[in-house]
């Protein structure tokens, strides 16, 4: 069932919002500065295209400096590409069949406003990569 979702989703949102992340991270290798940005965005962008059986984890000792990156990837680019997966998640669930899709794309909306300190694992062993 996780693959055929993964395929729809591929197809209704998923390569959308992966280029949009992959856009993000393009832009934001211009200054040495973002190239952790563009690293954390590159890495959501794989998730947003196969979401259904992985699930992001947050790290405990992530630290203040992923805190205070997670604040600049809010005013940089978090919050349209949060705003891509609110407007793709509610036209999604305009119909039955889109409602897991779009509820997909809301669980994706917390790790594309703070993507530093989280890790994408598999979502049958959340916490078998401690």
């Amino acid at each position: 069932m996780k693959t055929l979702l993964n395929v729809i989703w591929l197809i209704f949102s998923g390569i959308w919002m992966a280029i949009l992340y992959l856009l993000a991270g393009v832009l934001l290798c211009v200054t040495i500065i973002g190239i952790p940005f563009a690293i954390a965005s590159w890495r959501i962008a794989g998730f947003a295209l196969w979401p259904f059986g992985r699930t992001a984890v947050p790290h405990r000792d992530a630290g203040a400096a992923s805190c205070v990156g997670n604040v600049l990837w809010l005013v940089l680019a978090g919050w349209w590409l949060a705003l891509g997966h609110l407007i793709t998640g509610v036209a999604l669930c305009l119909t039955i069949i889109g409602i897991p899709l779009g509820l997909a794309n809301f669980k994706l909306i917390p790790i594309s406003l703070a993507p530093l300190g989280h890790e994408i694992v598999p979502s049958d062993q959340p916490f078998a990569h401690r």
